[in-house]
């Protein structure tokens, strides 16, 4: 296709326009950026409005449609999944985020699947997998006369072949790990990431049925499962069962402690599928939100509510002239585009493997999903824990199902329905006839932490996570970011400062600041304001007009009990939802902040207390040139930090070598008595000597600056060694910015950096 005219230019914060430049634009060999924001959306436009072609659009058309594709994403109005914005019109070509793939209980078909991971991950997905078809560990493997080594033991090694793949250079991959309630290993299952350093790459979930939750209510046993026979499980001839109250305690104990597993309820799920026929949906993606089909992708995309927002005139108001509503004309009109350019991805996509790409094809699967709910919230005035939100919510995402429905019924009038469509319940066999539908789903409610901030709103369906925040930037300057929504408010009442922001920042809410009017308070409540209950309420408000799933995380005070983690999973089952995913504030050790005042449980650890000294760590060395002859510097870490520091000096005499030495013996003691690495390279970087020199990593003055250098380039602005299993990250590794926790999922709200 022609190169497109670029009509409007898109209005970035400093935010997105970090997060564009650290991963979605375009680079030359050299690691150069050669890609403005406008090319990078007018490169996604043009390369998906191209599938128009296949279907009879003239070259008229076919431009209408990229320039309104293009207006969506710049507008900040509508943004598809990461995967799309990064690789759509380039060579890799992959554009959906999530998959899943089957695994049955063969080595073949194991290992199978673990070289498909790595495939997708390569090719910037994420993977959901149910492990409930592998035999329980210790069953007898008649092949072999051996044992079975079981489910988690398999887990593992998709995680190590996760961590050894970086995303198409961008991300690393993220899984999604399903057991059966009724698998004989479900115990096992629910403890295996008690251990955080454990399964880094796996979020794990408890396929719950029906029939386990009316045990729960009942409180009585129910059976274990063989999955190789689908009868009852038997150890010596006796059947085995568990006492549902007891499985069910063991996944709230360790919900509350850790945050995992989340439940997702599969009967529920298949309950409401569109294409019975054609399987069990067993697992989903790695964040919850789009169960799948063995072999499926989804192309998710998200509206920003905040963008369908108009002002009017308030004449039932006599204290201000205007007030705001949504523009549901506009809405409409971005469901339909939007609708559209999902299925054209569909078309677009280079699939990693010719299953995916048989499977999605014939379901046609689509997300459709909101973000800036929040935003739009405070905008209307609407508390986001109020009966008045929850009819917004249930009016707006029905307003949604509704359009993208009708706009699929459109595209199937013109394309035609998706291949499976007689196997699904939009097809009447009796007679022949049904509803019209390009795709089998079309509604999904994502996280979308990266995406989100590219469009400068809110994250998903979530609450605001702060009001006001401190971050910490490269050159250790603390800085107050505030809400825009609130600092414009603030000043339009008169009640801004400074000194108010950075108090604030101080808390996890404002509510107790009795400077700040009483409506004001009641708008901008944030996660840590809002019960249980609420958040529950909301994702089920949103859940019943929504196909797929809806990703959702139920904040919880560090002060919340497993009772509440009780009320909270039994709320969610009793109100709809698909599946729901706790966080306790505290719970982990990586334990996210985003005020001064959150601390993590069991880690304060006083400066001046030197840690003792595991038996083994582990490390790395580098050699760096210096005017004295070449320094070999060892660098051993503790939960992927820097723990203790050793140099080697070649033929440079004995003081040197003792200097040397000294000068690691103090850098450990620091390390270990928990000074920041960052507070010792500014101490020792630049120090001068009588033999600079210099070398690949620049001029060197001394063996203190030279030292300071390895830690920088492995540690400086917060970054470990290895930050997939460094649990005990307060701060983000790629900005040193504050983390926030979205569906199982860290996320950072600067830079776009995630881990699942």
């Amino acid at each position: 296709m022609q190169e497109q005219k670029i009509a409007i230019k898109p209005l970035l914060s400093p935010n997105a326009l970090a997060v564009l430049k650290r991963r979605y634009l375009k680079r030359n060999d050299k690691g150069e950026i050669i890609e403005t924001p406008d090319e990078l959306f007018m490169r996604v436009a043009s390369h998906i409005a191209a599938a128009d072609d296949k279907f009879g659009s003239t070259p008229e058309e076919s431009e209408q449609t990229t320039q309104d594709f293009y207006r969506m994403m710049a507008r900040l109005e509508f943004m598809p999944n990461s995967p799309t914005l990064m690789n759509a019109g380039r060579e890799l070509g992959q554009l959906s985020a999530c998959f899943v793939l089957p695994i049955e209980d063969t080595m073949e078909s194991i290992f199978e699947t673990v070289k498909n991971t790595a495939l997708i991950h390569k090719s910037g997905g994420g993977t959901g997998f149910s492990f409930s078809r592998l035999r329980p560990k210790n069953s007898v493997v008649a092949s072999t006369s051996g044992v079975a080594s079981g489910p988690i033991s398999f887990m593992k090694v998709i995680n190590s072949a996760t961590e050894a793949v970086k995303q198409g250079g961008t991300r690393r991959g993220a899984n999604m790990g399903i057991l059966r309630v009724d698998h004989p290993d479900i115990v096992d299952f629910i403890k295996c990431k008690d251990d955080l350093s454990e399964l880094t790459n796996f979020n794990i979930s408890v396929g719950i049925t029906d029939s386990f939750m009316a045990a729960v209510k009942a409180r009585t046993d129910y059976p274990l499962i063989d999955p190789r026979t689908g009868k009852q499980f038997t150890i010596d001839g006796r059947p085995q069962s568990q006492n549902a109250s007891e499985v069910f305690q063991a996944i709230i104990d360790h919900a509350h402690k850790t945050g995992e597993p989340g439940i997702v309820f599969l009967d529920r799920i298949n309950a409401g599928e569109n294409t019975p026929e054609v399987g069990l949906v067993e697992a989903t993606n790695p964040c919850g939100e789009q169960p799948l089909l063995p072999y499926e992708s989804c192309n998710l995309g998200s509206i920003n509510l905040s963008k369908v927002v108009r002002s009017v005139v308030d004449s039932s108001d006599t204290t201000r002239m205007f007030r705001n509503e949504i523009d549901w004309g506009k809405l409409k009109e971005l469901i339909w585009k939007a609708v559209h350019f999902l299925d054209n991805v569909i078309e677009q996509n280079k699939y990693p493997l010719s299953e995916i790409d048989k499977a999605t094809r014939e379901n046609r699967r689509i997300g459709l999903g909101v973000m800036g709910w929040a935003d739009l919230l405070i905008m209307l005035d609407i508390p986001y824990n109020s009966e008045e939100a929850l009819e917004l919510a249930d009016r707006i995402m029905a307003f949604i199902q509704k359009e993208a429905d009708l706009a699929s019924a459109d595209l199937a009038s013109k394309r035609g329905n998706f291949l499976n469509w007689e196997k699904s319940v939009f097809f009447d066999p009796k007679t022949q006839m049904g509803h019209p539908r390009r795709n089998s789903t079309v509604t999904t409610v994502a996280p979308t932490g990266t995406i989100s901030i590219i469009a400068g709103c809110s994250s998903g369906v979530e609450p605001i996570f702060a009001v006001s925040y401190v971050r910490t930037v490269m050159d250790n300057t603390r800085l107050v970011e505030t809400n825009p929504l609130f600092e414009s408010r603030a000043k339009d009442l008169g009640f801004f400062s400074e000194m108010l922001m950075e108090r604030i920042a101080e808390k996890n809410s404002i509510s107790e600041f009795e400077e700040i009017p009483e409506e004001v308070r009641n708008v901008f409540v944030t996660s840590h304001d809002i019960s249980p209950q609420w958040h529950i309420r909301m994702q089920a408000a949103f859940q019943s007009h929504t196909e797929n799933a809806v990703s959702k995380t139920i904040n919880l005070p560090k002060e919340a009990t497993p009772d509440d983690v009780k009320t909270a999973y039994e709320s969610a089952y009793e109100l709809g939802c698909k599946g729901v995913t706790i966080y306790r504030d505290g719970s982990r050790a990586f334990q996210v902040l985003s005020t001064k005042q959150t601390t993590v449980e069991g880690k304060e650890e006083a400066k001046g207390v030197v840690k003792e000294r595991p038996e083994t760590l582990q490390g790395i060395t580098n050699k760096i040139k210096t005017g004295f002859g070449t320094l070999y510097v060892t660098i051993n870490t503790h939960n992927g930090r820097p723990f203790e520091v050793f140099a080697q000096i070649g033929k440079s005499g004995y003081d040197t070598m003792a200097d040397t030495e000294a000068i690691c013996r103090l850098i450990s003691l620091a390390l270990r008595s928990g000074v920041e690495v960052e507070e010792i390279i500014e101490q020792l970087q630049g120090i001068g000597g009588d033999s600079p020199v210099f070398g690949a990593s620049g001029l060197i003055r001394s063996v203190p600056d030279a030292v300071a250098k390895i830690l920088h380039k492995h540690f400086g602005n917060g970054k470990a060694l290895r930050v997939q299993t460094d649990l005990s990250v307060l701060n983000c590794p790629d900005c040193n910015g504050k983390l926030n926790t979205e569906s199982g999922c860290i996320v950072c709200p600067d830079c776009g950096y995630s881990r699942c």
